[in-house]
């Protein structure tokens, strides 16, 4: 179910992540650029001076220039002086002026308009909406007015004729101090209102009121997040487009080399892992490591196919010999030749015996190298002690060792101590099969630039010519004359040279001569790398 799932998959899950994790610091970068909060205030605060600076030049104009004296010795505003004033400095300054007498009635409108016919009309503030704007805008308005939130400050009323006191800061500027306030009109705009109080010689004779919408504010502000959407957009494409060719390059290959180990997994012959070797990258690491990874296990699997084949020969023998004398037996009455074939099958039940032993062995060798932890060892420590054991139980009359370690030079390896002692022990007890009994085997231990070097030489007839390197494989065998039949099932050389090449060394052979050319024993040389970081 799981395999269906991953080959019903189109869209690669880390293309997914890639992406979403590189649009999310441009996206989370524009919406806070598009708050804008801080560059709002500064306009708002820009336009509330501008307002009350313009508020406090129009009301010392309408002080000093509209105000007269009443036939009862009181100042009051002149109408029909005041008024052209007021909507000429309205028109000027684009903002609604309204003037209020000292009791707070409302005198001048600039956005009243008288016709002939005593109808009275009123011109829409400038900012308000006049009909339905395209939905683009409108959806613009809806998110960005909302960015911070006005829906907290009081709603603009548009009635006319209201009174001064109608508006906290009319009131304020009625007992003589000017104030301003901020409105929120239909559409969501910001209305700024400043009341200045209209004084003649510190006198209170009237309030001017100066309202103006946050048009110019917000168009200021469309330009800027408009510059930012573009800008934006643009950043996003490229990051969409660089993100899309660095899942490309990640993605894409690591699915690739999945598949592969999937069809490897699934023992096709002909699956091959992609080569992506000449990357400089990790990804390259993986497509070289599982490289050698396959070509490993298929080394393996072959070899394991070559070993299979060589033991069902190897063992097929002594059967069709245990099978020939069962049969024969039976029809046998001479005691003397039943006799004979009785010792035949024992002795090709002691080879099969020792050939399902060695077979065993030789199995569970890859298997414990590769779960065992190499540890530094003296080599020569390592082989004095093996020479003191054979010492020790050596029976009287067998073969003499001597061990010779060259003074001077670091001889730690690291390895699996009884894996190397096994091997030296297959090398020992091989080489007391061949030498004579006034023989002796000689062990020698050195140091060779990184490498250390250890050989086991005998006295006996040495190795014949040509069979170096065919006495390493599995099932061969070459044994004294003198030796039973089934002793030795070809695999203790084969299984030492396999417990060396796994520690990184080799193990060859080779005759010893003498001067006169004849041979006078066979020599085994076991190389091992010296302990990386270890001082010499």
């Amino acid at each position: 179910m799981r395999d269906a799932a991953k080959k019903r998959r189109r869209i690669s899950t880390l293309s997914v992540r890639i992406l979403a994790v590189n649009l999310l610091a441009p996206l989370m970068l524009g919406l806070g650029l598009l708050y804008l909060d801080r560059y709002q205030e500064a306009l708002v605060r820009a336009e509330i001076e501008a307002l009350t600076m313009q508020a406090g030049l129009m009301s010392g104009a309408l002080g000093e220039g509209a105000t007269a004296l009443t036939s009862l010795e009181q100042l009051r505003i002149v109408e029909s002086v005041a008024r052209p004033m007021v909507r000429r400095f309205a028109l000027q300054t684009r903002a609604r002026a309204q003037v209020f007498e000292r009791d707070g009635t409302p005198l001048i409108d600039s956005q009243l308009v008288l016709h002939p016919n005593g109808m009275v009309s009123v011109a829409p503030l400038p900012g308000e909406p006049d009909g339905v704007g395209p939905w683009l805008s409108r959806a613009y308005d809806w998110v960005f007015n909302a960015l911070p939130r006005r829906d907290n400050f009081p709603q603009y009323d548009t009635r006319p004729l209201r009174r001064a006191s109608d508006y906290p800061e009319g009131a304020s500027a009625m007992l003589g101090d000017p104030a301003a306030a901020a409105y929120v009109s239909d559409n969501g705009h910001f209305i700024f209102t400043i009341a200045m109080p209209i004084q003649r010689y510190r006198e209170v004779v009237g309030v001017l009121m100066l309202s103006r919408a946050s048009t110019e504010i917000d168009e200021s502000l469309r330009r800027v997040r408009a510059d930012i959407m573009i800008l934006g957009g643009l950043v996003l494409v490229v990051t969409i487009l660089m993100s899309l060719y660095l899942a490309s390059t990640i993605a894409r290959p690591i699915r690739r080399l999945a598949l592969a180990a999937e069809r490897v997994r699934q023992g096709r012959a002909n699956a091959a892992i992609p080569d992506f070797s000449k990357r400089r990258d990790e990804i390259g690491d993986l497509s070289t490591a599982l490289k050698a990874m396959t070509e490993t296990l298929h080394q393996r699997l072959q070899a394991i196919e070559r070993f299979a084949a060589d033991v069902s020969h190897e063992i097929k023998n002594p059967l069709s010999s245990l099978r020939s004398a069962v049969d024969v037996v039976g029809r046998l009455e001479d005691p003397e030749k039943r006799a004979k074939l009785m010792t035949i099958v024992r002795l090709d039940v002691q080879r099969i015996d020792r050939l399902i032993t060695d077979i065993a062995a030789a199995s569970r060798v890859d298997a414990e190298m590769a779960r065992a932890e190499p540890q530094p060892l003296d080599f020569g420590r390592l082989m004095g002690a093996l020479v003191g054991v054979y010492e020790v139980t050596d029976p009287e009359g067998a073969v003499p060792i001597t061990l010779t370690v060259a003074p001077g030079g670091l001889l730690t390896v690291l390895g699996v101590e009884d894996r190397l002692v096994q091997v030296f022990r297959n090398l020992i007890n091989n080489a007391r099969s061949f030498s004579p009994p006034e023989g002796s085997i000689r062990l020698s231990v050195r140091r060779d630039g990184a490498r250390v070097i250890a050989t086991v030489e005998d006295d006996g007839p040495g190795i014949p010519p040509g069979k170096e390197e065919a006495i390493f494989q599995r099932f061969y065998s070459e044994r004294p004359k003198a030796e039973n039949f089934g002793t030795h099932s070809g695999l203790g050389l084969s299984i030492s040279r396999q417990i060396i090449e796994a520690h990184g060394g080799t193990l060859t052979a080779q005759n010893r001569h003498h001067f006169d050319g004849h041979v006078t024993g066979a020599a085994f040389i076991v190389t091992l790398p010296v302990a990386r970081g270890l001082r010499v």
